[in-house]
């Protein structure tokens, strides 16, 4: 089985005394973290950092020191394809590694792989996403609160 590596972060930013975690809306359909594939030399902190700034313009991250969690998924790579060949295409195993970054910007200038954005407290964000990246979200705010982040 085919497998992929993405690097990507948890994004949030506070206001109000609220934190508010950015959201993606993928193509695809489903609303997510923003990630992506690491360049040849690049470490995960540095690809996630790169992604970032690529699809959403954010300039100001802050990584947190001390946390990095997973998202575990299989999906079909089915671009492009139609018919039977669609209903064939091989199973990807993909691996996404979560880092949690701290931004003061509000507005986002979203990229092309994407189709919006959403800013959302808690509650509602874990409500939006897909099953496999609820355990890391809720990692994530437990993380912020446990060290008053």
């Amino acid at each position: 089985m085919p497998r992929e590596k993405s690097v990507g972060a948890i994004i949030f930013r506070k206001e109000d005394n609220k934190i508010y975690y950015l959201l993606l809306h993928y193509h695809s359909g489903h609303w997510e973290f923003a990630r992506g594939h690491g360049e040849e030399g690049e470490g995960e902190q540095k690809t996630a950092i790169r992604e970032i700034e690529e699809e959403t313009g954010l300039k100001d991250l802050k990584i947190i020191p001390g946390f990095r969690e997973y998202s575990k998924f299989f999906f079909r790579r089915t671009y492009g394809l139609t018919g039977e060949a669609k209903k064939k295409a091989p199973w990807v195993f993909k691996l996404v590694v979560l880092y949690l970054t701290e931004t003061n910007t509000k507005d986002i200038k979203i990229s092309k792989e994407h189709k919006g954005y959403v800013w959302l407290l808690y509650d509602a964000a874990f409500k939006k996403i897909p099953k496999n990246a609820k355990g890391a979200l809720e990692k994530a705010n437990d993380f912020i609160i446990k060290n008053k982040i």
